[in-house]
């Protein structure tokens, strides 16, 4: 009998895998949901009978039950380098020519696949078996986010083969579906929540969950571009490696394809640039890369990236309208951002009736006025922006855009910075900086209050639900009003009340960033809570004492002591204090005869080995300090291209400088 239920149980986890993947992968389903739903349930059933036959592969198995404590960082098995950028056809032919160069006579082809812009991550296979899912981090080092992965039904458990290598490792990227996101930016709307931004930053944020559950219901997916190690080898080139893990049940891209030369791709190119938005995600151009994977052992690598793969970025796109109106929005420090309202026009296959003008000297410098045809593009494929004025057919009667006078919102005074690039209303009881400040502190990266969007606190404003961020804390004596709000019932209030509960525990360095006070940011928010570790100290500490932690100048540590000195600076954090959220920062852990232990750390110029922010973890990590700033105290300093004064002010101080190159050596050293 038992022998039998084994049997059974191993044809139906086949048989979920075989559909799944003809479902997910290759949109071509084989059964209906019902017959599906009818395995699935069956095998849960005699798996509850057999508890010991229960295993991590299981299609059962793929949502864990609790939620995870965090993310452990792990190493790769080998780096993820990143990948150079070019932006025209020559620099692509120069790319080839030193591939040309490198490889002497031999004969060489190349393999081209749209990039996708979603989040790096690794998969690692151990005898056909998903073991760990990893993202890229650093290069080096990334978050163990498995768990997470392991929700996502087109990610197979395991390997669809009889015969899987030893170790197998699988590169490729999450992304969010166009027409999924979309799905549930509109269940966010509806649930009076702000809608998330773009996909990329979404999906990013998504595989940040601690709680995988809440992963699996918003239907991310993966495709692999690439692998790592693969042992014993399966292929010769990439594009049959990539084959063998398509038969194998990894989700491929289907629009891989080869170029027998330079000319090939380049063509490739070309008919993208506009084909891209014919996909049914995200991409910002092609990458190109030496097929054979010898030929690539001799190419080699930099410390940056690898010499047998280029990246084509394309040309951002752009369109022409015009411009209606400007609208002034109010941020949460008071400073007034001028917005324009324009004919709507399709750009990047969305459509825009909104651009950003940054500020005041920018629309002087463009001589943009109302009802001028502009020209707009998307800064970085997210915010679009007006970059320029065709004034040829500027009409008679454009009018001038003037600054106001007086808040658009609460008719408070308002002043210009000084050097005169920003407006700020000064008035602290401005409604639209509350409700600015609010959104702020409940942001992923202070306090992550999860739940709270901008039509939740403005209707928390209106009905004098919270008057400061200590009010939050004081919502679940307000239950019943909270339920009664637009667009919020029993489960919604509960998992916000729960939410800002968990806010709590957060620690030090997010309290402070959350606060709102003017020039403390992260980064410096962090240095100053692991220098003074608990609240009390810090509000006592004069400008003298503050201005001693790395990084902190003199404006920071005026800005930081002027809050804590003010009643109203004193008010919220004796009520924030009371209403038991954390006030005091964890020692940070780091290893033993750490390369950095205790230097302070300066990083200036262009970094291509990994992002600034990635770096900057690392030299924590490594047990340093970075600081923005060089001073006396500087202990070293870390250059990339086009390093600037910074590198001159440190020599003449007679700081150690290295650079990217020499930086990386000594981590592989150590």
């Amino acid at each position: 009998m038992a022998a039998a239920v084994a049997q059974r149980i191993d044809e139906l986890r086949r048989l979920i895998r075989r559909h799944d993947h003809a479902y997910y992968v290759l949109a071509r389903p084989t059964v209906s949901d019902r017959q599906y739903d009818a395995l699935l349930v069956e095998l849960t059933r005699l798996e509850l009978q057999q508890p010991d036959l229960i295993t991590p592969d299981s299609p059962t198995q793929r949502v864990g039950e609790s939620p995870l404590g965090g993310f452990e960082h792990v190493e790769h098995l080998t780096p993820m380098l990143s990948i150079d950028n070019t932006y025209d056809e020559q620099q692509l032919r120069d790319f080839d020519g030193r591939v040309q160069s490198g490889l002497g006579a031999q004969p060489y082809r190349y393999v081209v696949d749209p990039k996708i812009d979603g989040v790096a991550v690794s998969l690692v296979y151990q005898d056909g078996v998903l073991r760990r899912a990893v993202t890229r981090g650093d290069g080096r080092m990334g978050d163990d986010v498995t768990q997470n992965l392991r929700t996502l039904r087109d990610v197979p458990l395991r390997l669809m083969t009889d015969q899987p290598p030893k170790v197998c490792e699988v590169r490729g990227e999450v992304y969010w579906p166009h027409e999924a996101f979309r799905a549930y930016n509109a269940q966010r709307e509806s649930d009076g929540l702000e809608p998330f931004a773009n996909p990329r930053n979404a999906a990013s944020g998504t595989l940040k969950q601690l709680d995988p559950r809440k992963v699996a219901g918003r239907g991310l997916r993966f495709i692999a571009h690439g692998f790592g190690v693969i042992d014993p080898p399966i292929a010769k080139t990439h594009a049959k490696v990539m084959a063998r893990l398509s038969q194998w049940g990894v989700p491929t891209s289907e629009h891989q394809t080869t170029a027998d030369d330079i000319d090939e791709a380049v063509e490739l190119c070309h008919r993208w640039q506009s084909q891209r938005r014919e996909l049914p995600y995200q991409t910002d151009g092609l990458v190109i890369k030496v097929d054979s994977l010898a030929q690539r052992e001799i190419l080699g690598t930099t410390s940056r990236h690898p010499r047998w793969c280029i990246a084509y970025k394309f040309a951002p796109d752009q369109a022409e309208t015009v411009l209606r109106k400007v609208e002034f929005q109010v941020g949460k420090l008071g400073t007034i951002t001028p917005r324009a309202v324009m004919d709507p026009v399709q750009l990047a296959g969305t459509t825009v009736r909104h651009a950003t003008l940054h500020n005041f000297d920018q629309i002087e410098r463009l001589d943009v006025r109302i009802n001028d045809t502009v020209l707009i593009e998307k800064a970085g494929e997210i915010i679009p922006q007006v970059v320029r004025v065709l004034k040829e057919k500027r009409p008679q009667g454009a009018r001038r855009i003037k600054a106001p006078s007086r808040c658009p919102v609460c008719s408070g005074t308002v002043e210009r910075d000084e050097g005169g690039v920003y407006i700020r209303c000064i008035n602290p009881g401005c409604v639209a900086q509350l409700m600015e400040r609010l959104l702020y502190f409940c942001g992923r990266d202070q306090m992550d209050i999860e739940g709270i969007g901008k039509s939740l606190v403005e209707q928390l404003v209106d009905e004098g639900l919270v008057t400061d961020y200590a009010d939050l804390y004081g919502l679940h004596k307000k239950r019943d009003q909270l339920v009664a709000l637009k667009r919020m019932a029993d489960k919604s209030a509960d998992n916000l009340l729960d939410g800002i509960e968990a806010s709590k525990s957060q620690p030090l360095s997010r309290l402070l960033a959350a606060l709102n006070i003017r020039h403390v940011g992260r980064r410096s928010a962090e240095a100053v809570a692991e220098e003074f570790g608990e609240l009390d100290a810090i509000e006592r500490a004069d400008e003298e004492a503050l201005t001693a932690v790395d990084g902190v100048g003199a404006e920071l540590a005026a800005s930081m002591h002027r809050f804590f000195a003010s009643p109203d600076g004193r008010n919220v954090v004796q009520r924030l204090r009371a209403a038991g959220v954390c006030t005091t920062q964890p020692k940070r852990v780091m290893a033993e005869n750490a390369l950095l232990s205790g230097l302070s750390v300066v990083l200036t110029g262009t970094l291509e080995s990994r992002g600034r922010k990635e770096t900057q973890e690392l030299i924590k990590r490594l047990g340093g300090k970075p600081t923005g700033s060089v001073t006396a105290r500087t202990d070293l300093l870390i250059y990339g291209d086009s390093p600037g004064s910074k590198l001159a002010k440190a020599r003449e101080l007679g700081v150690e400088t290295i650079d990217e190159r020499e930086f990386l050596r000594r981590i592989d050293q150590g």
